[in-house]
């Protein structure tokens, strides 16, 4: 076997290539496996068609796969919660369950569930591909809820292919995204929050808490019903018009999917569907998550591989998800689930502790979801750093389209915490933000809802504090509040301007949204306080919210504008750790940041291509919070060194006041015929002449 590409593109794997080898020929005979010599993963994954409630011309057909069951029998409305013979289930092969019903025998709207009995049990049971769960508002229980309106919803968007160039994720999560004290809707989204994304220039969003889950404060994490959309927000058809409507506005629409693990109630979940503890999940000691109070899939069995690879179809025909942002990839990857392990060299990947029909299982999710979508985005969580994830299966990659830079985060938060603002070293910042792999592209971020979590702060919050309470008006000099707005843009900006693939923010962050996430639980006596967005924060024009904003609109409208913008080389100009300076350039644009927070200079030299510049974007504008100290309208010019001249540089010299960041993009070279100050400028006038 020839050597792969992901082996080829990194010499350092050369000696794990017999591991990295057969990984890729694992998911090449698990798919010969499973779909035969003539057959394909998309036909393959269609369990959701034949298990779970339908329509037919003759009534319903209901199955299920409980290979454990001895009986199972339906009960609902229809039945009056009894059990009747009618409703009694017949067992077919490989442990499937059928049960035929006429016209009027169910409703749409009925309740419903399984009772499911089992040598030596029984126990009520959902469906594990029920469409549709609701929870009783007195009662508090789940049930399954027959879902076949007589009018299908009619997509306005049929067909949606996503700009994307670069991606600009918008993270939300729709229960928390209203502004009073509740849960918010599928409806309220639409109508009340996606003209704010479009309006910030962000052309994805990333929806959270989307499969049905048992308690809302669990974020979505602990997921129950993998086929139902959470009712708790509307409807299926209203979670439809939210993504159709947001594809009309341009924006493509990501789930957050949950195949890592799965929740451990019986009643509700697939805990113990047929009674049996390994239908689904491992029955050994690897069934429970030692960190997540969860049950871990056994992706060695087939029906469990069916059952996930149909949930990726399902939400993608279904409802027309663009994507997925895969949850807890790190989990899945290893035996130990990746805890209290430090990564530190490449054999921690090829150790033998890695679950390779984990690895296997996202390989060929990866392959289905681009078969069925070939424009769909798929996002890998992941913080061991795993070579490969976000690499072509073709060349020994599992096939993910990016991964979760996810030390980025960790890394200001570190610095927000342990570091004075004299010792932030721009060779450490750039260091960081493009430490990556050359072949897998990454989403680059300064904090998503994880940072933003009880318990926690967000980066405002770290920066400011208490102060945010006080000192938001306009016209409040507070220097605690000033040094915050100041670093909270200067932050965004070096992050989005290094990426190397997309960018994420979690909703309100971009303005700065107040305080922590906690969701309504017994602690804090079911309170919604802070488990909503406060958007009226960023409307008032009297308090300085809106310049975190309005400068993030700025900031995302900068990286759009410029073609391609992601895959532009960085190229570092200039980084000086003891002035606090850096420096680099993508494409026209050079970035320049001054991170010192006492020191302003004047004159500054940084090696630039020789060239007119024009300050494009600042953090030290007014509208933008600043104090007005870049002259904006001022044209640049690059200062002739001979020492540098063979490089095609010069000296362009700024005044950079502290803590503030400009952007400049190039107007046009210097160099005319006859002048030897960089190589283009003698290639173009080879042309000439």
């Amino acid at each position: 076997m020839k050597p792969l590409n992901i082996i080829k593109n990194d010499p350092w794997l050369e000696p794990y290539a017999d591991a990295i080898n057969g990984r890729y020929q694992d998911a090449v005979n698990k798919e010969r496996e499973l779909v035969g010599k003539d057959g394909s993963l998309v036909d393959f994954a269609n369990a959701h068609h034949y298990f779970g409630l339908h329509r037919t011309a003759d009534g319903w057909v209901f199955r299920e796969w409980a290979p454990n069951a001895t009986d199972i029998v339906l009960v609902g409305d229809f039945t009056c919660w009894q059990e009747l013979a009618k409703y009694r289930m017949t067992r077919l092969d490989n442990g499937v369950w059928e049960l035929k019903l006429k016209h009027g025998d169910i409703n749409h709207g009925d309740l419903y569930k399984m009772i499911v009995y089992w040598n030596g049990g029984m126990g009520e049971r959902i469906p594990a591909y029920a469409n549709r769960v609701v929870q009783d508002e007195v009662s508090h229980i789940f049930s399954a809820q027959v879902w076949a309106p007589e009018n299908e919803y009619k997509w306005q968007i049929e067909s949606f292919k996503p700009n994307v160039s670069p991606l600009l994720i918008y993270e939300c999560h729709i229960g928390m995204a209203q502004e009073r004290e509740g849960v918010g809707t599928y409806v309220e989204f639409r109508d009340l929050v996606l003209p704010r994304i479009a309006k910030d220039g962000y052309n994805a969003i990333q929806i959270m808490a989307i499969q049905e889950h048992p308690y809302y404060g669990s974020f979505g994490y602990h997921v129950s019903s993998f086929f139902a959309p959470s009712s708790r927000f509307g409807t299926p058809e209203e979670l439809k018009s939210l993504i159709d409507e947001a594809h009309r506005l341009g924006i493509a629409v990501i789930m957050d999917i949950v195949h890592s693990h799965a929740v451990k109630n019986e009643n509700e979940g697939l805990g113990r569907l047929d009674g049996s503890y390994n239908q689904y999940f491992y029955g050994d000691h690897r069934r429970e998550h030692p960190a997540w109070d969860s049950l871990c899939f056994d992706y060695g069995k087939n029906d469990v591989l069916n059952f996930l690879l149909s949930n990726c179809k399902y939400w993608l025909e279904e409802f027309k998800f663009d994507g997925f942002r895969f949850d807890g990839v790190t989990s899945m990857l290893y035996y130990n689930h990746g805890l209290g392990q430090a990564f530190g060299s490449y054999g921690d990947y090829y150790n033998g502790g890695q679950d390779t029909n984990a690895i296997t299982y996202l390989t060929l999710a990866n392959k289905l979801i681009h078969a069925i979508n070939p424009h769909a985005i798929t996002i890998a969580e992941e913080m061991s750093g795993m070579p490969g994830l976000a690499a072509k299966i073709k060349d020994g990659g599992m096939g993910f389209d990016y991964r979760m830079a996810m030390g980025i985060p960790d890394y200001w938060i570190k610095m927000l915490k342990e570091k004075k603002d004299e010792d932030w070293h721009p060779t450490s910042i750039y260091w960081e933000l493009t430490n990556r792999r050359a072949d897998e592209k990454t989403v680059s971020y300064v904090e998503s809802h994880d940072q933003a979590l009880v318990g926690d702060k967000t980066v405002i919050f770290r920066l400011i504090d208490d102060k945010m309470y006080w000192h938001m008006m306009k016209g409040d000099d507070d220097m605690t509040v000033a040094r915050g707005i100041a670093l909270h843009k200067m932050i965004r900006l070096v992050t989005i301007a290094s990426i190397n693939g997309a960018y994420l923010n979690f909703m309100g962050n971009e303005f700065g949204h107040p305080e922590w996430i906690d969701f309504p639980r017994e602690g804090n006596g079911w309170s919604h306080k802070y488990a909503r967005r406060q958007w009226d924060l960023v409307d008032r024009q009297d308090l300085q919210y809106h310049y975190l904003n309005d400068f993030d609109n700025a900031m995302v409208a900068l990286v759009k504008k410029a073609r391609n913008f992601q895959s532009l080389p960085v190229e570092k100009l200039w980084e000086k750790d003891d002035d606090q300076v850096l420096a680099f350039k993508r494409g026209e644009y050079v970035f320049v940041f001054n991170f010192n927070p006492y020191k302003s200079f004047s004159d500054y030299g940084i090696l630039a291509p020789a060239g007119e510049y024009k300050v494009v974007l600042s953090t030290d504008n007014p509208d933008f919070g600043g104090y007005g100290n870049i002259n904006e309208k001022t044209v640049h010019f690059t200062h002739h060194d001979e020492l540098y001249a063979p490089h095609g540089v010069e000296w362009l010299k700024l005044y950079l006041p502290a803590r503030s960041a400009m952007v400049l993009k190039m107007k046009k070279t210097r160099a005319k015929c006859g002048e030897k100050k960089s190589t283009i400028s003698k290639r173009s006038c080879a042309k000439k002449k």
